[in-house]
């Protein structure tokens, strides 16, 4: 049987005596889409920065592909991809300069940093501009040059967290089909999102995290099964509170009045 490419057990994550993440059990299977919800504050983003071997300090098992990250974060790094919601880039290195440093530091030989390079560039539509300086590049331009950062060395395991921001339409869908051809490769790919249309579209399986614990996993159509809501943001609202917001709204509104 193959191994996981990801496996959470009893993982537990404090800051302070605020609980974070409440002993959780999870298993991703390899060529999985999978689909990461809950809403701000859930604990989504602690466990992928742990996934990704950048925070070494929980309670429980974290691995990807077998390896512990806490035990190995170098070796889980070479295996993963990894797209934040907002891109840390060097300024004042063109885009192609920081895929050259990415690449170097995944040991891919120089002709290859090129190739691949520039054919994702351009299938971004960021090639014309990949000369220039990141620091004159949009949001959009920036989270472009770190999806093709994240495929450069081809990684086993892709984490995505709130890919699609800043991206226009046009690459928005790329990066929707891009998600389906990469888990027909056999990759995993761990995305976060709060755009329920899309994870309810390319998603495999889904778990929804309220307050550190699973509420929901499975497919979107066994969560529709067990819910009286036949969209994904239904049962997301009915699962962690968020479903009274014509109150909120009429809170603020005559508030206005």
């Amino acid at each position: 049987m193959d191994e996981p490419a990801v496996r959470l057990a009893g993982l537990r994550k404090n800051y302070g005596s605020n609980v974070v993440l409440n002993e959780l059990d999870l298993e991703v299977a390899p060529g999985t889409v999978f689909g990461y919800l809950g809403p701000n504050g859930a604990g989504k983003s602690t466990t992928v920065r742990i996934l990704c071997g950048m925070d070494d300090d929980y309670h429980g098992s974290a691995q990807v592909g077998g390896i512990e990250a806490a035990d190995d974060p170098l070796e889980v790094k070479r295996r993963i991809g990894y797209v934040p919601e907002s891109a840390e880039l060097y300024d004042v290195l063109t885009g192609f300069e920081h895929l050259q440093l990415v690449g170097q530091l995944h040991g891919l030989d120089p002709d290859t940093i090129t190739r691949r390079g520039k054919a994702m560039a351009d299938a971004f539509g960021l090639g014309p501009r990949l000369n220039t300086p990141i620091g004159s590049y949009s949001k959009g331009m920036r989270q472009k040059v770190l999806f093709c950062a994240a495929l450069l060395h081809d990684p086993p395991v892709l984490f995505l967290d709130e890919p699609l921001s800043g991206l226009d339409v046009a690459s928005s869908i790329l990066v929707k089909e891009l998600i389906r051809g990469l888990a027909e490769r056999g990759r995993t790919v761990f995305y976060c999102s709060h755009v329920m249309d899309v994870v309810e579209r390319v998603c495999d399986r889904i778990v929804i995290l309220h307050e550190g614990v699973i509420v929901a996993d499975g497919t979107f159509e066994e969560l529709s099964s067990q819910s009286q809501s036949e969209h994904l943001e239904g049962i997301f609202a009915d699962l962690t509170g968020a479903g009274d917001s014509a109150a909120a709204v009429a809170d603020i509104l005559s508030e206005l009045a």
